[in-house]
């Protein structure tokens, strides 16, 4: 026959008969009758009046409390500008302390005790599903078994144990047992915590997971000197950096009823930031180093220098000293309390120029134009070889080489510049006095002009272009230091020569040998009417700029500019006649500030319309 233990006081037959009950040692057993039909035999375990739900019977929620950083945690974060707490405030502020210590295996070893609920499970000749409370003598009743003694045995022996007692009744059976909700605890958790106090846990609760439901250490609290106390007596101390570094928790001591856990007072504090894995403020120990302290940040990071850290001393502080240690030699220094150490970055610094290797674009007439990686120390004739040098149609005179960083400084001072030339036209037009309506209808005129031609000046950007000062028969570039980003341009020989601003006809002309400057301003009809012929300049195709308002004009007397050779790719530029009581006869030539800052000839063009 088989016996089932369920939730009723009757069973039925499966001709819905009910079967009478009886007392078998307090506890409520199913007889079957004569004439019922055969099959298992059920176990009843008798109902209580009320089974109070578990959850009356947890702990009260706790809210996990904000973290409060301390007075040196503060001072580190300024000192970073970023946020670095102490190592291991992640592991107790950041877990769900209610279920810290739930949701565990149960070990073999583990001792069963009053309190404990013993989950059987019976099938074959009987049926049994029972929930079964260790009484306070140590003892669980099975229906039509009776009382069994199970305090003080070891879980992994606990199936045999129930096996052989219940074959003294039945036959032909197997049984499941396991553990239920297991005793609650009570343990104390003193010290430097957030929440010191008794606590109730589990009885397979640890060490941790008592002081996480007490909140962790407090920020003056250890995480490195925590006690476990039983009867008087200190029987182990846990470190958390074991823990939280290695995944050690060998020393991490189940807790038993009565138990003391104690956070001692915050030891020795260093703190590491800059380019490691892991900034943060660190605990230490009487005989740990410069090398430790990296070892408990994660090690130094991809991009860090490994050959020096620097440390600010607490003592030094005041006089603003802050030393260096080189690595791996001083690795072996011991620090103070209060010791910042910071690990630089190798790539945040820039390095000397002749040190960088240089990337460079080489383009226009060469054999092979491409983009180039060349090492430290290259110069422009080295990369002109990289690229397999000119090709037979390259004009090397008008080579442009542009680089970053002097477009950078064109850019900033063009800026200046233009705010200089902005505070002459404020100044000129405060001046300027009116007589009538119609004088200052055109001041007002001439102030919307000026304005216009500022914002289209503003609208410009330099170009970081280096005027070569070649030859226009040179055959090769001069020995010049590469830096990274250089772009290298050899245009073909233009066969062109331009001719723009007050002249009858502005266009580009066939270039002709030995032709002079006039001869192309006569082929665009000459200057017109208001044309500023003294002002006249000349674009060279290596970016010089020739104009009658440099002190060293080539063409200084009209007579110059007839006999001054065009040679291919030149830009002549006849300005407009300025009226004289304007700033502009006052203020720089502003077509010579366009050149001074590498506008480039489509910038003057721009400007000049």
């Amino acid at each position: 026959m088989m016996l089932a233990l369920g939730a009723g006081c009757l069973s039925q037959t499966a001709h819905g008969q009910q079967q009478p009950e009886r007392e078998d040692g307090g506890v409520k057993v199913t007889t079957p009758l004569a004439n019922a039909p055969s099959g298992p035999i059920p176990l009843r375990q008798p109902t209580p009046d009320r089974i109070p739900p578990r959850d009356e019977a947890s702990p009260p929620q706790l809210a996990p409390e904000p973290y409060v950083p301390g007075e040196f945690e503060l001072f580190v974060k300024k000192q970073a500008k970023a946020d670095v707490r102490r190592l291991g405030s992640n592991l107790v502020s950041g877990g769900d302390i209610q279920q810290a210590d739930l949701s565990q295996l149960v070990p073999d070893d583990y001792v069963v005790a009053p309190g404990d609920e013993v989950l059987l499970n019976a099938w074959g000749a009987i049926d049994a599903d029972l929930q079964l409370t260790v009484d306070r003598s140590g003892r669980i009743t099975v229906p039509r078994v009776g009382a069994i003694e199970v305090a003080g045995v070891h879980y992994g022996d606990l199936k045999n144990l129930l096996t052989r007692r219940v074959a003294q009744q039945f036959k032909n059976f197997q049984l499941s047992v396991s553990l239920g909700q297991l005793r609650g605890i009570r343990v104390f958790v003193t010290g430097r915590v957030l929440r010191p106090g008794a606590y109730t846990v589990t009885s397979l609760s640890t060490v941790v997971s008592a002081l996480m439901r007490a909140g962790g250490p407090s920020a003056a609290g250890s995480f490195r000197n925590i006690s476990l106390s039983r009867n008087g007596r200190v029987i182990s101390t846990f470190d958390l950096y074991d823990l939280l570094l290695r995944g050690d928790r060998s020393a991490d001591r189940v807790v038993q009823a009565g138990d003391v856990v104690n956070v001692a007072s915050v030891g020795t504090q260093v703190a590491v930031i800059g380019s490691v894995n892991t900034p943060a403020v660190i605990e230490i120990k009487r005989d740990e180093t410069v090398a430790d302290v990296i070892r408990f940040a994660g090690g130094f990071s991809a991009v860090a220098d490994r050959s020096r850290l620097a440390v600010e001393r607490l003592r030094d502080r005041n006089t603003g000293r802050i030393a260096e240690l080189e690595l791996p030699r001083d690795e072996g220094t011991a620090l103070s309390e209060g010791d910042v150490l910071r690990a630089f970055s190798a790539v945040d610094v820039a390095l000397p120029t002749v040190k960088q290797s240089k990337r460079v674009k080489v383009e226009g007439e060469l054999i092979n134009p491409a983009e180039y990686v060349l090492p430290e120390g290259s110069s422009v004739a080295d990369a002109i070889r990289a690229a397999g040098g000119f090709t037979p149609a390259a004009y090397i005179f008008a080579t442009e080489l542009t680089r970053p960083s002097v477009q950078q400084t064109q850019q900033e001072n063009y800026e200046r510049a233009l705010r200089d030339l902005e505070t002459d036209i404020a100044r000129s037009a405060g001046s300027q006095r009116v007589s009538s309506a119609e004088d200052a209808a055109t001041q007002a005129a001439r102030s919307v002009a000026t304005s216009r031609l500022v914002e289209r000046l503003r609208a410009l950007k330099p170009t970081g272009r280096i005027v070569l000062q070649l030859p226009p028969g040179a055959k090769e570039l001069p020995n010049l230091a590469l830096e990274d980003g250089d772009r290298i341009y050899v245009p073909p020989r233009p066969t062109t020569i331009g001719v723009f601003g007050s002249v009858f006809n502005a266009a580009s002309y066939l270039y002709l040998p030995n032709s002079t400057l006039s001869d192309y301003l006569r082929l665009a009809g000459g200057a017109t009417k208001g044309a500023d012929e003294s002002s006249i300049f000349v674009v060279r195709a290596n970016g010089n700029v020739i104009s009658g308002r440099q002190s060293s004009s080539w063409f200084k007397k009209r007579g110059d500019f007839d006999t001054l050779v065009a040679e291919p790719g030149d830009t002549i530029f006849v300005p407009e006649e300025m009226d004289k009581t304007t700033f502009v006869q006052a203020a720089k030539d502003w077509t010579q500030i366009l050149y001074q800052f590498g506008i480039g000839l489509a910038g003057i063009k721009s400007a000049v319309r």
